[in-house]
């Protein structure tokens, strides 16, 4: 459950009790939810920034670049009958995120790179949200072959673009409009948030697989 507490948003917290990222703990009618901080997370900051994602409580959910499990927790409270697959080819981080697995039930940490798909083809199933928060200059690549090899006909992807880390070189409005054309044959842009102030030459788009 995603809630409005002030001016940020907040989720009710599935292991009471429990901080990720020294967030805060807030009360609200006898039930515990934790503050979704917009300059931790591109989820919360796009949020922030007007876009309506329909969670549901039992979606299965690949998430590429998962790294600590900051945005990763914060699903876990949303998706609470659901799962999530969070996949990261970062050994220190992905050790934090192995930890957290521990207290979350529906959390289950895959060490791999996402540029290779195949390679942890038994361990996903097929899913109805794609999360990709990764700083590869083939972004939209990794988008389409995870998508293609997982993601359900109808399902929903969230992506977090880096212009900086696609091409520095390139003013990101230009990167922004290649990043679109490149997925467009395999998906349909619902929505597109720029992440400013939270985040810098960032765009957070919403689409739906084809």
């Amino acid at each position: 459950m995603i809630i409005r507490i002030g001016k940020y948003f907040a989720t009710k917290n599935l292991v009471p009790g429990q901080r990720v990222y020294d967030e805060k703990l807030i009360k609200r009618k006898g039930a515990e939810y934790r503050v979704w901080e917009p300059r931790r997370s591109k989820l919360a900051a796009a949020l922030m920034n007007g876009m309506k994602v329909p969670f549901a409580t039992d979606w299965l959910v690949l998430y590429l670049g998962v790294a600590s499990g900051t945005t990763a927790s914060h699903l876990s409270d949303i998706i609470a009958q659901g799962m999530i697959f969070g996949v990261d080819f970062a050994p220190r981080v992905l050790r934090e995120f192995v930890l957290l697995s521990k207290t979350r039930r529906n959390l289950v940490p895959i060490f791999a790179d996402a540029n290779k798909p195949e390679l942890y083809r038994c361990l996903v199933p097929e899913v109805d949200f794609l999360y990709q928060d990764v700083a590869q200059p083939n972004q939209a690549e990794i988008l389409i072959k995870n998508a293609e090899m997982y993601l359900k006909k109808g399902g929903l992807a969230f992506v977090a673009v880096k212009a900086r880390s696609i091409d520095v070189t390139r003013k990101p409005k230009e990167v922004f409009k290649e990043f679109k054309e490149e997925i467009g044959k395999h998906f349909k842009i619902i929505d597109e948030k720029r992440l400013e102030p939270y985040e810098r030459d960032h765009l957070a788009i919403l689409a739906e697989k084809k």
